[in-house]
């Protein structure tokens, strides 16, 4: 069992900058996989950037240059920075964790309840 609770959400302007954080509790040492995704207004859930066991960061493309993923260890905590927010990034944004490697795909096993994004022009 993994509790995962998300924060940091806001509102911002475009160009702005916000840094999401994702608190694991539970059985976080098993669960190493830890991914982001979103899911704007009349879309489907996507990836947005995964962290593998061995640390390695993958994003997709539409993110690429512009956000962060990052994880602390010794706080359990996974963070996603986004600098240089446009519209387009607005949407809820979950964290995800497994034992098993899904990358970008929303296959994870435990899901946070989600914080809201929001970006003007």
């Amino acid at each position: 069992q993994v509790q995962l609770v998300e924060s940091g959400g806001g509102s911002v302007q475009a160009g702005g900058t916000l840094r999401l954080s994702c608190a694991a509790s539970g059985d976080t040492y098993s669960h190493r996989y830890m991914a982001w995704f979103r899911q704007g207004p009349g879309k489907e859930r996507e990836g947005v950037a995964a962290i593998a066991s061995d640390g390695n960061t993958f994003y997709a493309d539409s993110v690429k240059g512009r956000f962060t993923v990052s994880k602390d260890n010794a706080k359990n905590t996974l963070y996603l920075q986004m600098n240089s927010l446009k519209p387009e990034d607005t949407a809820m944004y979950y964290c995800a964790a497994d034992r098993i490697w899904w990358h970008l795909f929303p296959r994870y096993q435990y899901w946070g309840q989600g914080t809201q994004v929001t970006v003007s022009s």
